[in-house]
């Protein structure tokens, strides 16, 4: 490389990459912008409010979710926290604008404190996969 052509380490590249790249994982992507100017323009959004089956279907899964950790309470190595997440959960549902973060938080928590009990573990997927549907 001649002299002419280097660059002192510390001065950043002059090439620019305003490419996307992920490995691995899955990935459900909307609309993107990548570069100088660049602007992602989205139509109409609409979300459909859940209806009343589903939400006394959510129901039945935080009632069976709470009498499946009184079942399997000894194989589990914290059995105060699932309640507290399982409370937190149904507080936050009950809500008229549910922050989507804080259940989250409250499905990824009880799906971890249900690990170790099959049957809890399925019961807490499918109410995060009803819940997120909304």
């Amino acid at each position: 490389m001649s002299q002419q052509n280097q660059r002192p380490p510390d001065e950043p590249s002059r090439v620019l990459n305003f490419g996307v790249q992920q490995y691995g994982g899955q990935s459900s992507v909307g609309n993107q912008a990548v570069g100088p100017n660049a602007r992602a323009v989205a139509g109409r959004i609409t979300v459909q409010a859940p209806g009343a089956d589903q939400l006394a279907r959510v129901d039945e899964l935080i009632l069976l979710v709470e009498r499946l950790l009184e079942e399997h309470r000894a194989a589990l190595p914290d059995q105060e926290a699932p309640r507290v997440e399982l409370r937190r959960l149904r507080e936050e549902l009950a809500e008229d604008s549910p922050e989507p973060g804080v259940v989250r938080r409250a499905l990824d928590r009880l799906a971890a404190f249900a690990e170790p009990a099959a049957p809890l573990a399925a019961a807490v997927a499918e109410l995060s996969r009803l819940v997120q549907s909304f």
